[in-house]
């Protein structure tokens, strides 16, 4: 009898693209190629990528695309990028599909850095925290518009602190948010020195104005810095 064809590994896409820079966080302005899955569990009300869970505005059967892992390696590493950076939508949502490992362990072979997106609501697995190089973790504040207990997820935060391998980053608007940034910080046991605040806006002049309202204040928290080099770079284009 003959044995069955061993089915290749997939992963639910919204996009892949680049070589391109790293627009956010510590990695700012490194040249990288992005994932970005679909399907996320919050529901921001100023998400920027709400094409990649959002069925209420958006077709998802038409947006999200099941795409073979070997593809995607090979667009992936096109162009000899130095960082794949892998979001979403909420990535750590796909650990448990067998796309997800064959993916990790392809790139960690190609000797590439593997940056995770996340929205810090869900622990890394082992083997996702043994593979990646760099978290970037998103926890949401109130203004995001989902309840606490939903946004704010401690053990998945303490998790990922334990990692030594990731950098929260905070989205404010104001001195208030940054306030708020420095009580989670504290209560949550986040290191001042791997907080990051970012100013929210998808067009130039409202980041300017957000970042001056929040760059002393987040200094003075013993904050780091960072604003959306992409959005300066190319406005608020969708990637394609």
């Amino acid at each position: 009898m003959t044995a069955p064809a061993t089915a290749v590994p997939w992963l639910l896409v919204s996009e892949c693209f680049g070589p391109t820079i790293q627009g956010e966080g510590p990695s700012t302005g490194r040249r990288a190629t992005f994932l970005r899955l679909g399907a996320c569990n919050l529901s921001c009300t100023w998400c920027d990528t709400p094409y990649t869970w959002d069925a209420s505005r958006f077709d998802l059967r038409k947006e999200l695309t099941r795409r073979p892992v070997p593809e995607l390696v090979d667009r992936l590493l096109d162009g000899a990028p130095g960082t794949v950076v892998i979001t979403g939508g909420e990535p750590l949502l796909h650990q448990r599909r067998p796309g997800w490992t064959a993916l990790l362990d392809a790139l960690t072979a190609a000797g590439v850095e593997i940056e995770i997106e996340t929205n810090g609501t869900l622990a890394p697995s082992p083997y996702t925290a043994e593979h990646v190089t760099h978290f970037n973790v998103s926890p949401k504040l109130d203004h995001a518009g989902d309840p606490e207990d939903k946004r704010i997820r401690p053990d998945a935060l303490a998790a990922l602190v334990a990692t030594h391998r990731a950098a929260f980053k905070f989205v404010c608007r104001t001195l208030a948010d940054v306030d708020q940034v420095a009580t989670h910080a504290s209560t949550l046991g986040l290191p001042a020195h791997t907080v990051w605040v970012m100013p929210e806006g998808t067009a130039t002049a409202e980041l300017d104005d957000r970042l001056r309202a929040i760059a002393d204040p987040a200094i003075r928290a013993g904050f780091n810095l960072t604003t959306r080099l992409h959005v300066y770079a190319w406005g608020d284009e969708r990637a394609r």
